[in-house]
């Protein structure tokens, strides 16, 4: 009776101690999709991960995703539209997604074929023509297109917030680069349809009840050609220019995501950054999966002007 006693007591204690340790939840799912904006085209550091999508730890999806511990997967890609987004990225998505994240429209609209175009002398371009031809798509077709794409996405996470993220205007009213040929009355242009654009997007984003992430505000005075500049101009390699660079993903665009999806805004400190480069043998392995299908359309490319 005192041994069977004896067991009974330590069986119980045993118990007392399993029950006491605590269980680890699983880290919250992030999911980023879009075009180069958000898989970091314009840091010239991207994963080996088997396609031309040109995703970077230096983007902010990798900093967001370290700074909150959450679980990322990365599937954002250059040259993505938004049947590319549809197609071949919400395969990511599911009902224990927590976040969202997606930058897509500027493909559609054709802004790099616009971007070319106003990029050459005046007197061989058709700047005017090429953004009366991206305001119609925008004020037409773009809408439709991406309440189908938010739909879809929201049908796959249907408990995830998600925030659509826009585009900044790329000029303050300077052309400090040689092989290009804006004019003054080219950049207002150009940036009077990325306001278009942008205000495409937030009225489709709040139509979905996503949020928006609007990030013109944060690069003011840090446009191509200012000091310091968080947008590349046209540059070597060529793919690279009119995009975000590292400081533009770290002190643009990082810290307006928490905040969009519901959190604490994050800061890129130097551990951040730290902690996202170390992911990425790890995210260029999980894209690996996916490279197949990827490598049907990074490859076209986006906002690579060839003037």
């Amino acid at each position: 009776m005192k041994a069977t006693l004896g067991l009974g007591c330590a069986a119980g204690a045993l118990l007392a101690t399993a029950v006491a340790v605590p269980v680890q939840a699983a880290a919250p799912s992030y999911v980023a999709l879009g075009d180069s904006y958000s898989s970091g085209v314009g840091t010239r550091a991207y994963l080996d991960d088997g396609t031309a999508c040109q995703r970077s730890t230096y983007a902010y999806p990798s900093s967001v995703a370290a700074a909150k511990g959450w679980s990322l997967n990365f599937r954002a890609c250059s040259g993505a539209t938004a049947a590319d987004v549809t197609s071949s990225q919400p395969s990511a998505l599911s009902a224990s997604t927590s976040y969202v994240t997606l930058s897509v429209g500027g493909n559609d609209a054709g802004f790099a074929d616009v971007i070319t175009e106003c990029a050459l002398p005046a007197w061989a371009s058709d700047c005017a023509g090429a953004v009366s031809d991206a305001n119609a798509f925008i004020r037409g077709s773009l809408p439709g297109t991406l309440r189908r794409l938010y739909a879809s996405i929201r049908s796959r996470a249907p408990k995830a917030k998600v925030a659509v993220v826009g585009y900044p205007r790329l000029f303050q009213g300077e052309d400090c680069n040689a092989a290009t040929f804006f004019s003054p009355e080219d950049e207002s242009s150009l940036n009077a349809t990325a306001d278009l654009l942008e205000n495409t997007l937030r009225t489709a984003a709040s139509g979905a009840g996503f949020s928006f992430v609007d990030p013109r505000t944060a690069f003011t005075g840090h446009a191509v050609c200012d000091d310091p500049e968080w947008l590349n101009g046209f540059s070597d390699p060529v793919s690279d220019s009119y995009h975000p660079n590292r400081l533009g993903h770290s002190s643009g665009y990082t810290p307006l995501i928490g905040p969009a999806l519901g959190s604490t805004s994050v800061a890129a400190t130097p551990s951040v950054l730290a902690e996202a480069r170390a992911q990425g043998p790890a995210l260029a392995s999980q894209q690996r999966a996916y490279a197949a299908r990827d490598r049907t359309y990074a490859e076209k490319g986006d906002y690579a002007p060839q003037p």
